[in-house]
């Protein structure tokens, strides 16, 4: 700690100035400042390689109209429902009340069929389901072909 002696009108006064504060008032903005220059190099180099003409591709990929189709696949108390670009496709529950698993796979392996490079698909489910018919759905999206899964929250539209 900071000590100051000094007299004042022929008495003698003392003060401690207390450090601490400002030492870690200190460190904190020595940190932050550490942290957000880090930040700012490496968003220049982005930036950078863009603006200074460094070579880039020109023609940018773009999704073929095989690729870019909307595949999801809502969970519902009552069955699934398949949408596969603008066909909707009701998959209701069988007569004992249990999911039409099999129904499910063959029209996954069918939309692999008309979509060979179309690898991704997205899943909702109803909140109130469990947690069981959700991988059973994963399971038909990855026996089909499919290997990039979305799941989806706030169940399904």
């Amino acid at each position: 700690m900071a000590h100051i002696e000094g007299s004042s009108g022929g008495r003698k006064t003392s003060l401690e100035l207390n450090l601490v504060p400002f030492i870690d008032l200190m460190s904190v903005l020595i940190t932050f400042l550490l942290i957000t220059a880090v930040w700012t190099q490496v968003s220049m180099i982005q930036i950078g390689s863009s603006i200074y003409g460094k070579k880039t591709d020109s023609n940018p990929p773009t999704l073929t109209p095989r690729t870019d189709v909307v595949l999801k696949v809502d969970v519902r108390a009552n069955g699934y429902v398949l949408t596969l670009a603008r066909d909707v496709i009701q998959i209701p529950l069988l007569k004992d009340k249990t999911y039409d698993d099999a129904t499910l796979l063959l029209r996954l392996q069918q939309a692999k069929q008309q979509y060979p490079d179309k690898i991704d698909g997205n899943i909702a489910m109803s909140d109130e389901l469990s947690y069981e018919r959700l991988i059973h759905a994963m399971d038909a999206y990855l026996k089909s072909g499919f290997e990039s899964i979305s799941v989806l929250t706030g169940g399904p539209n």
